[in-house]
């Protein structure tokens, strides 16, 4: 029988990788404390209460999405930076690239009633022009509220980073991560997942989605304007350099300024510039 991986939160990042290497997702359980899970729900309520339902199979007809995390939620950016996924991120996008990049944030509830996602690969995104040699996601989903086979618990099929294109999942390939609220699901962008359907009359299944991405590719979310300068100079300048206000490779993000002719202006400069002067 197939199932998804479970590390506990004291797992090491080798531990992660050999998983990742062969399942391409896993669970690592009980990572948040209750009292993170608690300010998770009561900081993405308000926006998931205003958020209209989707409008097709895809977002799903009865599931609310909510960005801007970083942003609107300071529970949100202690998770963008929690140290075993960022260490994560290094030993497995570190492969490719000189440094990695927040991707995507998203608050995701599914509600009663609501049919599975359509099974995809997150790196199609980019249009499947990137080898499937080069790792392009790490991603996380982190349970806010209880993840079971009954409310929508992300369906997986392990392994299938390795198949070839095309291939389509059979019914015992694929699983669903269930998980208990603070828990993390955790998996790259090469995997086959989607939503689950939602059997209950009553119960809204919620997580806290965050992706990370090599520094060379454009992000899903744009950072800059979910969370432009007037919003990121609070942040620290490790998060703010995470969303993307930094240089990658030495000039992947430079800025110039636009300052009129005659005046001293900044070239080639580090978005961090933005913040020290």
């Amino acid at each position: 029988m197939v199932e998804v991986a479970r590390l506990k939160a004291s797992a090491s990042v080798d531990d992660i990788r050999a998983v990742l290497d062969r399942d391409a997702a896993l669970i690592i359980e009980d990572v948040m404390p209750a009292e993170q899970v608690q300010r998770a729900t009561a900081e993405l309520q308000p926006f998931l209460d205003n958020t209209p339902e989707g409008r097709n199979e895809f977002a799903g007809f009865s599931t609310r999405r909510a960005g801007a995390l970083i942003a609107r939620s300071p529970v949100a950016r202690e998770l963008a930076m929690e140290p075993l996924v960022n260490s994560t991120c290094e030993n497995v996008l570190g492969q490719f690239a000189d440094g990695y990049q927040l991707h995507f944030t998203q608050a995701v509830t599914i509600g009663p009633g609501e049919s599975a996602q359509p099974l995809h690969r997150d790196r199609n995104l980019w249009g499947g022009y990137i080898p499937r040699a080069i790792e392009t996601q790490v991603s996380t989903i982190w349970a806010i509220s209880d993840f079971t086979a009954e409310n929508g618990a992300t369906q997986l099929v392990p392994g299938s980073h390795t198949w070839e294109e095309g291939r389509e999942a059979e019914p015992n390939e694929i699983v669903q991560a269930e998980m208990r609220p603070g828990s993390l699901l955790l998996y790259t962008g090469s995997v086959l997942h989607g939503g689950g359907t939602n059997r209950t009359t009553d119960a809204w299944r919620t997580g806290l989605l965050i992706h990370y991405t090599l520094n060379w590719l454009r992000q899903e979310e744009n950072q800059y304007l979910s969370c432009p300068p007037e919003i990121a100079e609070n942040l620290s300048p490790e998060l703010r350099a995470l969303i993307g206000y930094s240089r990658g490779n030495g000039v992947l993000g430079f800025y110039s300024s636009p300052t009129p002719a005659g005046e001293p202006a900044f070239e080639l400069a580090d978005p961090q510039k933005l913040f020290s002067r």
